[in-house]
Parts: C-alpha cells; structure tokens; sequence
C-alpha cells in the first residue's frame, strides 16, 4: 500500500530479519541458528541440516514481549514456520492495514515454545502463545500470501503482502479481506469525551442502594485507547497527552491485543496522597522534560469506567456492568490501577474520603449510561469544597516578597455577553507558580479591561489586564448574592479547557 513502506523494521522493536521471501527454501533455518546462541537460550535448536517435515498447515501466533510488544504470526510451510512480526497485532477490522515484518523461518518445534529469553539474547523478553490452530492457504507467492486462519481468537482470511517500491524484502503489509464472524462487532472509535458529574449532596438513605460511590481524586481527567498493545491518552478536550506521561506507557503492552476506550484519572502523589498542585509541573512538561519528570515523580492512573471492550460499545451498559467488565481485564501496574467502587454505603465512603483528605466523592447511578460529552445528574460529586474553571482576565501586581510576580489574579467566567467579573484570588501558589505564571501573563498583557461587568473601584484601581486566554481553577466555600466567589484557592491552570467551553 502506497506510504505503508516509511515504516522500516528499525522502529518497531523488532529484531532485523533476514532477507528472502517466503517462498525461498534454502537455507531455510541457518539464520535462525546463526542469531541464537546453545545454552544462552531456552528456545529449540534442532542439529538437523535440513528442516523437519511436519503435519501440514498449522499456525502459531505468539505474543512477544521484547523490546516493543509484538505478535509473531508463523505459518508452517515446507518444513518450517514461516514468519512475520506484526507489532500491533492482526486487524480485526476489514480493510485496516498493518505492518507485518517477514522475519526469518523458525523450526517447527517453535509452534509450542513459551517462555522466557534471557537478556541480552537476541529477541530478547517474555514468548507466550496468543493462539494456535489450522489454516488454508488461497495463494502463496513471493510478495503475496493469503491464508484462511481457524484459530481459537482469531479465524478469518488474512492477506500479506509487499509494498511495491520498497526495496527492503523485511517489509510487508497485512489486512484482513472478510468481515469478522461477530455480526455486531464495531470498530474502536478514534476519540471519544468523557461523561461529567455535577454538584450536589448524598443521595437520601432510601436511595443509597441504588448507587455506586467512588473517591473523587485530585488529578486531571483522562481517556485511554488502548489497541495493538499501545495504550494513547486523550484530555478532557481530545488532546494526545501520551507524551507528557511516559511512564504509562506500559498500559497498553499489559492488555497486550485487547482493544477498550478506559475512563480514569492521572494523579501526583504528595506524602502519600493526590495533589494537583504537585500535578502542575507535569501538565505544562515537555516530552524531555516529562520523561526526565516519570522517573523522579512518576504519577498514576486511576481507572473508574470503560467505554469500549473487543468490538462493542459499553456506553449503553448499566454502570453497574460496566464496573464488572472493567474488574475482569486486571488492570494494575506499578503506574495504573482500578479506583474502587462500593456499592451502597454512601456515608461510609464519604467518611473515609474525609479522613484521608481526599477532595470527596462521587456517587453514580448503578442503572445509568455512559453518556460521553454529557454533564448528567446519574454522576454527583458531593465535596466540602467546590471547585470552578476561571479565566484570567488580569492581575494586581504583589507586594513584599511578591513585588517581582503578582498580589491575585482578576477571574471572570463567559455568560453569552463577554467576561463576567467572579472575584479574584490570591492564595495558593508556590514559588514557581508565581514566577511561571507571571511571565506568561506579561505576555497576554493589554491595555483594556477584558470584563464586560463594572469591577469595584477599589479592585480595578492598579490592576493590569491581560487577554482572556488562560484558563485555572479555584477552590471555593460557595458563591455569594453578587454572584462571586467566597474564599477561592488556586488550584492551578487548565491547559486542557478553553475559555469558550466555560459556564457556571
């Protein structure tokens, strides 16, 4: 397939192959022999010359975790497996197209090798068998092999083939050219948006049983799509954030060829507990300075929903099944984790958030639907705080030891007329906040007042206005008469939510 061919074997994690299409037979298992080492390696090294002769077309796919994860698809054919390394995996979609790198023929007793190879050997990292079974071939040529796979996961007919134009005999394609037996399977989506709760208080007793309740954590929201063993994170806005968190990279190599949209929450930790301030410095990282970040504050992420599971939807599914689906993949990792849900005992939850000085909780309708994009009633954060999106329309320069930075920051939120005035704050920033934040507002800086409400004299008078781009969020008691804040803290910026998606 035309483009297909920029993807070399050097970026896949896969070993080099050798030369050679798979038709060619001599010498079919010299390379093979020629890479591994007697002794060094747990895999068969048959003395024979010449390849064995075995029972037919059979087939092995292994799961092959080595440097990248991969899948090895070895078909046997005159004595030997012939091979391919597909690093995400066959496509169950008709249509889609993936590299699938010929690498060389291994021995027929490869089709029941598991296990371990040591590092430093080539190939090194743990070999499973994802599948095994039989298969009919439909045409086997040197730049086509089409073959009807009956296994126990997959079954179907699979095509690989030889771009046209590359010189490198290593790589080929391979696309699926039949429907999936699954009549209802659907394809994963590209993107999707997270499902939002809205403010309120404990359900009533009587009403307790008919909820789930969960820890409402203090992070930043995130979506993982999870296929061909590569796990991508989107923002609350479909932003690819996967760069910023390296370190939870691993996710997708876990579920290994499972395919699933997740719902969660990345966290910092600070003493031992979630923290959105400690979060700053990640969210506004680049890829060096995030990965050099991952290994001195790695963060974690908290899974609470799925949204996808191997070609059907979940959003229609109750919570409640959703919640069971979920527990059955075993997510967890040394940097990712299912949030726990408890079924009931909203009073209990919210205690043991208060003692462990968690923000609050969250209690979702075990009947309700995932409804992405929504804020719907069926999710309640219930906290002693509240929190609100803002948007930095200026600032009072500070005093004393803030006389370089600024004093508080001028808030307004969006109303349908322009920027309405909420108030403004002037706790809860570190240092580094202050110096950061206050560079980037010089930057913004303009001459007019960007709030379309009066501000009180005694506010405006000094004030510096910027343009009204940057979006933070506050911590606040409740909302006074006038429609301001009472008591807000800041919590930190919002990369992730643009001015004009705000309103109270």
């Amino acid at each position: 397939m035309p483009g297909w061919s920029r993807f070399a074997a050097r970026d896949t994690g896969i070993p080099p192959a050798s030369t050679g299409y798979p038709a060619r037979m001599a010498p079919r298992l010299d390379r093979y022999r020629a890479k591994r080492r007697r002794g060094r390696t747990p895999e068969p090294l048959p003395d024979d010359a010449e390849p064995a002769r075995g029972e037919g077309e059979r087939f092995v796919v292994h799961e092959h975790h080595a440097r990248r994860l991969h899948w090895d698809v070895r078909l046997e054919r005159d004595g030997v497996l012939v091979s391919f390394a597909v690093p995400k995996g066959l496509p169950e979609q008709p249509g889609t197209v993936r590299l699938a790198v010929h690498t060389e023929d291994h021995p027929l007793e490869y089709a029941t090798f598991s296990g371990e190879i040591p590092k430093g050997e080539y190939g090194a990292g743990r070999m499973t068998i994802w599948d095994q079974g039989s298969y009919e071939t439909v045409k086997w040529s040197d730049r086509e092999v089409s073959v009807v796979l009956h296994g126990e996961r997959v079954r179907g007919r699979y095509v690989f083939f030889h771009s046209r134009g590359d010189g490198d005999d290593r790589n080929w394609n391979v696309i699926r050219s039949d429907p999936p037996d699954d009549p209802e399977w659907t394809p994963l989506p590209p993107l999707m948006k997270p499902m939002l709760a809205v403010a309120g208080t404990l359900p009533a007793p009587e009403e307790d049983a008919e909820y789930g309740y969960e820890f409402k954590w203090d992070g930043v929201r995130a979506l993982a799509r999870v296929e061909g063993g590569r796990a991508t994170l989107f923002s609350r806005r479909g932003d690819d954030i996967s760069s910023v968190y390296p370190e939870l990279r691993g996710l997708g190599e876990q579920l290994g060829s499972i395919q699933a949209w997740l719902d969660g929450e990345i966290v910092a930790l600070r003493d031992g507990r979630p923290s959105f301030a400690e979060l700053q410095s990640r969210i506004h990282a680049n890829q060096q300075r995030a990965r050099t970040l991952s290994r001195q504050h790695p963060v974690t992420y908290l899974v609470f929903d799925l949204l996808h599971l191997e070609g059907h939807s979940c959003l229609t599914l109750p919570y409640r099944q959703r919640r069971q689906l979920l527990d059955k993949l075993d997510i967890e990792g040394e940097h990712w984790q299912v949030s726990p849900s408890f079924p009931g005992s909203g009073s209990d939850v919210a205690e043991a958030a208060a003692e462990q000085e968690l923000e609050g909780v969250i209690a979702k309708r075990l009947d309700s639907p995932y409804q992405p994009g929504e804020r719907s009633d069926a999710w309640v954060k219930i906290s002693d705080l509240l929190t609100a999106e803002v948007v930095i329309g200026g600032w009072r320069p500070g005093e004393g030891r803030r006389s370089g930075t600024f004093g508080s920051l001028m808030l307004g939120l969006p109303d349908g007329e322009g920027l309405r005035y909420v108030g403004q704050v002037g706790t809860g920033f570190d240092e580094d906040t202050l110096r950061s934040l206050a560079a980037r507002l010089r930057r913004l800086e303009r001459r007019t007042s960007p709030f379309t409400t009066p501000l009180p004299r005694h506010r405006a008078t000094g004030a510096r206005w910027v343009s009204p781009k940057l979006v933070g969020e506050v911590v606040f008691k409740a909302w006074t008469t006038e429609g301001r804040l009472r008591f807000p803290s800041w919590r930190g910026l919002r990369p992730d939510r643009d001015p004009e998606e705000l309103g109270r």
